[in-house]
């Protein structure tokens, strides 16, 4: 009969070396268990998953470097604040998500020209949005709706990083497009409908590139960071959750914006959150003040949907903000973000 599996976090003292934590790693192994490592500015620790009785039979404490140890009891172990208490900071394309300043990411919900494309990326960059939106993959409930351009989408995504300089997120689908995205995108976006897709989420903690994993709107946040619990266990650190509302009874809004859900996962987790009011609201009279809300609550960027003509948008052109009024939100972002001493 074997114990409970279970996480423990052994957490190094500052001055462990790299021989004393190969050490722990190896020993881990050993006896069975997984060793899963994470190094910060000031120390290292090292997740241990397997039988909980067997690791605790080892006198960890007593090995050289390590300072204490600390059971993790909760579901999700290693995007939990238990296993590492300081902010993750993501880095995409150079532009880093997390650790307290505020990113805008904005641009069209589907990539569906190159002039529309081009039109607002230049437009919310110099608004001051840092990362461009753009999907090629449009998931539509009816299977005769505007699907996106595939392949081609993501080469217009790559020439307008080329010519502004902004990296970009697209959202990937299905396990067999992943390699694809992967080679074009910067930060690669699992949709709501696909948070529970755990065969996606493995696959895509196998990648490289960082991802955002977006709250499905029947979620509860546990039941979120166990999904981005699926993708940082395969080895991918860099990951970004988003609220993008959830379904609830009002039907006012698209999906009811889960403000609550920001302090609360910055509670639990070292992940850096976002929020999409596009989504959440449904409707571009209501993007701006769930905007502000976001940054008032303390998420780590928004994104937002931008459009240069909403009125012929193929996707999602009730939400979407014209570049003039994606500018005057950006003026908005800036001053709530200096009321409450934040930096935009």
């Amino acid at each position: 009969m074997t114990g409970q599996d279970d996480s423990t976090i052994i957490v190094m003292r500052r001055d462990a070396t790299a021989a004393n934590i190969d050490h722990i790693v190896e020993r881990l192994r050993d006896i069975g268990a997984e060793a899963h490592v994470s190094q910060g500015q000031l120390r290292t620790v090292i997740g241990a998953v397997g039988d909980r009785a067997v690791i605790q039979q080892l006198p960890w404490e007593a090995f050289p470097g390590v300072e204490r140890v600390v059971p993790i009891l909760k579901p999700y172990r290693f995007v939990s604040r238990d296993f590492q208490a300081a902010d993750s900071v993501v880095d995409v394309g150079g532009v880093p998500v997390g650790g307290g300043a505020l990113v805008v990411i904005a641009g069209p919900c589907a990539v569906e020209s190159r002039d529309q494309l081009f039109a607002t990326a230049t437009a919310v960059q110099q608004a001051g949005a840092r990362i461009l939106r753009g999907d090629a993959f449009k998931p539509r409930t009816s299977p005769y709706a505007f699907q996106g351009l595939g392949e081609k989408g993501l080469q217009l995504l790559a020439e307008a990083r080329e010519e502004t300089g902004m990296p970009f997120v697209a959202e990937v689908l299905d396990t067999r497009d992943i390699e694809l995205v992967s080679s074009y995108a910067d930060l690669i976006r699992i949709g709501a409908r696909n948070m529970a897709n755990f065969t996606l989420l493995a696959e895509v903690g196998r990648q490289p590139k960082p991802v955002m994993l977006k709250r499905g709107f029947t979620a509860t946040i546990e039941e979120w960071l166990n999904a981005a619990e699926y993708i940082y266990k395969e080895g991918n650190h860099q990951v970004i959750l988003c609220e993008r509302g959830i379904r609830t009874f009002e039907p006012q809004t698209r999906n009811t914006l889960d403000i609550s859900a920001v302090p609360v996962v910055k509670g639990l987790s070292h992940l850096p959150i976002l929020v999409d009011p596009s989504h959440s609201g449904g409707r571009r009279a209501l993007v701006p003040s769930l905007t502000r809300a976001a940054v008032a609550a303390g998420a780590d960027g928004v994104m937002v949907d931008v459009h240069p003509s909403p009125e012929t948008a193929q996707v999602d052109g009730g939400q979407a903000l014209h570049p003039t009024e994606f500018a005057t939100l950006m003026d908005e972002v800036r001053a709530v973000a200096k009321a409450i001493g934040r930096k935009a």
